[in-house]
């Protein structure tokens, strides 16, 4: 008994301790509260003067960066159409940041070739640090050498002789060395990124890091009179070259449709050098006659579609675009592209057409696979079936019966086969992430819509043998 009252006794003197230890940290909690609520600039009710000191703190203890009417404001949204003040306002902002920007990169003067003091100059610091031992007619660069060409260049220069940019251009040199020619080059891509980053920013209308159509239209008409290679074409001929340039770039960056190409896209794809390599007045024919964005190339294109349109119209009927490619497309995927691609009164117009010659010389690519998927896919599932394989087949017999007396192969093989080359995640169902995995999605949809596709892969034991004119010809 003696043992139950001591412990009721030492329970009743911890729980008062407790309460009071309580009691006393809800008060100092209470007023740490008024404190910051009132310096925030809101009005507490109770005892002001517990409000102005807590623990010792004051308004003058608190230093001036600290002190703060409100919560300062960290999210301008953008001006409404409305606003045209603020819109000039923010444009003037983004011309002058961009400007700025411009000015601590080389400029062009800088960056032209040899003849320029700039050049001159970097290279000849670079010879004379070239770094030994000599193992090959390669210019290469230790650290230390690397260092003291640094001292030595303009301020423009020394952003590109940072520690990383050396460690990022190391190789398997046994000395420690970079290729003095491809730091130069590394030089030279850096600055014409952010030139051009710069450029294409400067049409971009919301300041998002987006281009629209129009944004890019008037980015190239802009560019066309710079290139050499351009120089034959003709001004009334501008609209259909920029609309050519712009659906390249729009058909394998925006595959979604969205309408706007990020800018960092741009940049990191192959198509602007190949739209800016028409700077070169050298230009091999070679080269121009596979260059989208050469004059020739774009005339090819648009005389095919001339040639097509023999209604003269502008715009090409289902009957006109079935003699694309020698008239080697089956009917029934014909009638799927009208059925899912834009047409105007049940015609296309070139805007449409380049995206479908895009994706017919292009299968093996992902955006191409999945505008030809669509078509495919005639029931909107978001993957092919047997029924959606046999209904383009059988198309593909039809029109190879017709003019040959052979068998065609049956169905059941063609079909065993493309399941084997897909090998799908699910069984009997064929997704565009299966075809796109694949690698073999080119000859699939060759396969099913294009007889050409179909002769040569059928024959390809025998390379030597031609599919009969009457068929290639149909």
């Amino acid at each position: 008994m003696e043992i139950n009252s001591k412990l009721i006794e030492l329970l009743k003197k911890s729980s008062i301790k407790l309460s009071a230890t309580r009691s006393k940290d809800e008060d100092n909690e209470d007023k740490l509260f008024k404190h910051y609520y009132s310096l925030w600039g809101h009005t507490a009710s109770g005892d002001d003067d517990d409000d102005d000191n807590v623990d010792g703190a004051d308004d003058n203890d608190i230093p001036n960066n600290q002190k703060y009417d409100s919560i300062p404001k960290f999210y301008t949204k953008l001006p409404q159409a409305n606003e045209l003040l603020k819109q000039k306002l923010r444009d003037e902002g983004r011309s002058a940041f961009l400007q700025r920007k411009s000015k601590d990169l080389l400029d062009n003067l800088e960056l032209q070739p040899k003849a320029t003091k700039f050049l001159q100059t970097m290279w000849s610091l670079l010879e004379k640090y070239n770094s030994p031992p000599v193992l090959s007619n390669e210019q290469m660069l230790n650290y230390d050498d690397f260092k003291l060409v640094a001292n030595q260049v303009s301020n423009k220069c020394k952003q590109f002789f940072r520690p990383s940019i050396f460690a990022k251009l190391l190789t398997d040199d046994p000395y420690g060395r970079i290729s003095t020619l491809h730091f130069f080059n590394y030089i030279m891509r850096k600055v014409w990124l952010h030139q051009t980053r710069i450029a294409l920013s400067l049409y971009d209308a919301a300041g998002l890091g987006f281009l629209r159509e129009n944004d890019l239209e008037s980015y190239i008409l802009e560019l066309i009179p710079t290139l050499p290679q351009l120089d034959s074409l003709d001004k009334s001929f501008y609209s259909f070259y920029v609309c050519m340039a712009v659906r390249k770039f729009f058909f394998f960056l925006d595959p979604l449709h969205i309408g706007k190409i990020k800018i960092q896209d741009v940049l990191t794809c192959t198509f602007l050098n190949d739209l800016l390599e028409l700077r070169d007045e050298e230009m091999s024919k070679e080269r121009q006659e596979t260059n989208w964005f050469s004059t020739l190339f774009s005339f090819k294109v648009y005389g095919q579609y001339l040639k097509l349109d023999v209604d003269h119209n502008g715009m090409l009927s289902r009957e006109e675009l079935s003699k694309y490619n020698n008239g080697s497309l089956t009917p029934a995927f014909l009638d799927q592209v009208f059925q899912e691609c834009l047409t105007y009164e049940g015609e296309m117009d070139y805007k449409t057409y380049l995206d479908f010659v895009l994706a017919m010389t292009h299968r093996e690519c992902p955006q191409s696979i999945q505008y030809i998927f669509r078509i495919l896919d005639t029931k909107h599932k978001g993957y092919l079936d047997v029924f959606d394989l046999n209904y383009f087949y059988r198309s593909m017999q039809e029109q190879i019966q017709q003019h040959i007396l052979e068998t065609v192969v049956s169905f059941e093989d063609i079909k065993n086969e493309i399941f084997d080359m897909v090998r799908p995640m699910k069984p009997n169902q064929i997704t565009c992430q299966d075809l796109v995995k694949s690698g073999q999605a080119s000859t699939i949809v060759g396969l099913l819509i294009d007889v050409n596709s179909f002769w040569s892969y059928e024959n390809r034991e025998a390379p030597n043998l031609n599919m009969p004119t009457e068929v290639a010809d149909n």
